[in-house]
């Protein structure tokens, strides 16, 4: 029974993940997509916010720290366009680092 569960357990820890998609009135949009591609396939969102978000090491859940994070290792700018899907339907929060699709979250509010 050990064996048995223990076989489950990995087996979904191996399983791939499931990237999101957003589909919108001109098209799906996924992770990988550039801002313009976003842009032409659901039009503009309803906000938009624009940061620089802290660079981690590794798997280390602290960021790089000063005066390293600005002298050696800069903030990653990211963007982050908030759609309204209407009603029904959850907010989406689509996240671009370097230009492209980092992520796409529902039904977050904005931070």
């Amino acid at each position: 029974m050990k064996r048995l569960l223990a076989a489950v357990a990995a087996g979904v820890l191996c399983m791939p993940a499931w990237a999101e998609s957003l589909r919108c009135s001109g098209g799906t949009v996924a992770e990988g997509d550039s801002r313009l591609s976003v842009a032409h396939k659901c039009g503009a969102p309803l906000l938009k916010d624009s940061y620089c978000a802290p660079v981690y090491v590794g798997a280390s859940p602290y960021p790089v720290p000063e005066p390293f994070a600005s002298l050696v290792v800069p903030c990653q700018q990211t963007d982050e366009w908030l759609y309204d899907r209407g009603p029904g339907n959850l907010m989406a929060t689509v996240r671009f680092r370097s230009g492209s699709v980092l992520s796409i979250l529902y039904g977050r509010q904005p931070r």
